[in-house]
């Protein structure tokens, strides 16, 4: 059985587009908007265009389906963040229950996270908690190629809030991505609820531009009514030197 086409969108593949896609009429220019459906046909709201049923076609010209491209698809975006996020905690899954689960290093309390991901100048950014360490990471979007990336490779990348230095990494699950440490080992936190407050108040410190100022002044205001070692994380991030990559990065030897 053929799965349907979208004749100008992703080549005719039609499970690459989300429920939300909204779809242009190469002919007429008439907008399928998912969240409108189609009075003339009695398209409910909230029918995304792959559900339309067999014999739909334009209600502006009479054209099939498949001459409609893809005007915007934010759900795509959405879908594919999702799954770079599940790569990633995958992937650190495996290290952990393969390699690190009897290292002295980890904090046994705790679990690997994905925490506060949102888009970022075409990338993924968001911090990973892991029994052995929390990093800031940028993950690769839709756009980026980022399977020549070096390991070890040292990139600062400008936040409002100040430099940060991250390392250039790859895995076999994520591919390339990048990473910025920011605790290592994670022996102060007592429950993964404190390291992700934590990991959440560094996503909101991290594009707080009077940060900059405050860690410049040597004060600790950036993660409020948190433990002493908590309140660390802005010194942490300030382009260091990671002695501790072997670990934070799970190339440890088996």
């Amino acid at each position: 059985m053929n799965q349907p086409g979208f004749e100008g969108s992703y080549l005719g593949a039609g499970a690459k587009i989300s429920a939300q896609a909204v779809l242009e009429c190469k002919i007429c220019w008439h907008v399928y908007d998912p969240a409108q459906g189609d009075e003339t046909r009695q398209i409910t709201a909230g029918t995304p265009f792959t559900a339309l049923p067999h014999d739909w076609t334009c209600p502006g010209c009479g054209a099939a389906p498949e001459q409609f491209m893809v005007l915007r698809d934010t759900g795509r975006a959405e879908d594919a963040m999702a799954q770079a996020i599940a790569r990633l905690e995958a992937d650190f899954r495996e290290i952990y229950n393969g390699k690190m689960r009897d290292v002295p290093l980890c904090n046994h309390s705790l679990h690997v996270q994905a925490v506060g991901f949102q888009p970022w100048q075409g990338h993924y950014l968001g911090v990973l908690v892991a029994p052995w360490f929390m990093n800031l990471v940028l993950l690769a979007g839709p756009d980026d190629n980022w399977t020549a990336l070096i390991a070890g490779t040292k990139e600062l990348t400008g936040f409002p809030s100040g430099q940060y230095e991250f390392i250039h990494n790859a895995r076999e699950q994520v591919g390339g991505y990048k990473a910025c440490s920011l605790f290592s080992p994670m022996n102060d936190f007592n429950s993964q609820m404190q390291a992700v407050d934590v990991a959440r108040a560094v996503m909101v410190g991290l594009f707080d531009p009077s940060a900059l100022e405050r860690l410049d002044e040597g004060s600790r205001p950036m993660l409020p009514d948190t433990p002493a070692a908590v309140a660390q994380a802005p010194k942490l991030q300030r382009a260091r030197p990671l002695e501790r990559r072997a670990f934070i990065t799970g190339q440890v030897q088996g």
